[in-house]
């Protein structure tokens, strides 16, 4: 299984091979780099976005995307009710070994038996959706899997200023599609995740998403970089 590089950067990581990285690639900027430490890191060491969706989390929450459970783990030690998905395999596996009690190795889309409070998407974890059109089938999916008056907490960014030219101007293929539509590849040694689609979404374009699926959109935080840290609650 070739296509997973989080998950083997984290199992190398936990190994003891600390200074991996995990090369990210996009259709918008020139290549990144997520180090494997970032991944694991503790309660004091999150940004305040992610503190402050934590001490709003309420009831059975489920940790969708959860990566090597850093989220979850934090609320199991707070007593919270907290379950982390994830579809790679070996990210479950490091969550494992690291005491997440609770781990569900499936595609969010694939899970319909159970209900939740709070679905927590953190590290810009909406983008799963890949696109707008995706928004829309993943909010009408998000109804089956919360409880009355459950709530979305996520993690997203208004990108528009990565588009900016030199003179503050804006320059949008408007041919294009959304300008938040964008696709990414990542590479860990000889682990690569091949080409997929992740969203940006800016906070007013959710909200009419939200409205329209039956949520009320709240924004919680704004960062420095167009991020933001949002609550959908679903209307009762």
């Amino acid at each position: 299984m070739n296509n997973d590089p989080i998950g083997a950067a984290a199992q190398a990581y936990l190994a003891g091979a600390h200074d991996v990285e995990i090369t990210v690639e996009s259709n918008l900027a020139e290549d990144d780099v997520i180090p494997a430490v970032y991944l694991f890191r503790s309660e004091n060491e999150m940004p305040e976005l992610e503190l402050i969706a934590l001490e709003e989390c309420r009831g059975q929450v489920l940790d969708v995307g959860a990566g090597v459970g850093a989220h979850t783990l934090v609320l199991q030690q707070r007593g919270v009710a907290a379950t982390a998905l994830d579809f790679s395999a070996r990210a479950v596996e490091v969550m494992k070994q690291q005491g997440v009690q609770q781990v569900l190795h499936k595609d969010v889309y694939d899970l319909e038996a159970a209900t939740y409070d709070t679905l927590l998407l953190m590290m810009n974890g909406i983008g799963i959706a890949g696109s707008l059109l995706g928004l829309e089938r993943f909010l009408e999916h998000a109804k089956k899997l919360l409880k009355p008056g459950g709530q979305i907490l996520l993690e997203s960014a208004d990108i528009l200023y990565m588009y900016e030219e030199e003179d503050g101007s804006v320059l949008l293929d408007l041919n294009a599609g959304y300008y938040g539509e964008i696709k990414y590849n990542m590479k860990y040694k000889e682990q690569e995740s091949g080409w997929f689609d992740w969203l940006f979404i800016d906070a007013s374009l959710l909200e009419d998403y939200a409205n329209r699926f039956g949520y009320t959109l709240e924004v919680l935080y704004e960062g420095e970089n167009g991020n933001y840290l949002a609550r959908l609650e679903l209307n009762s």
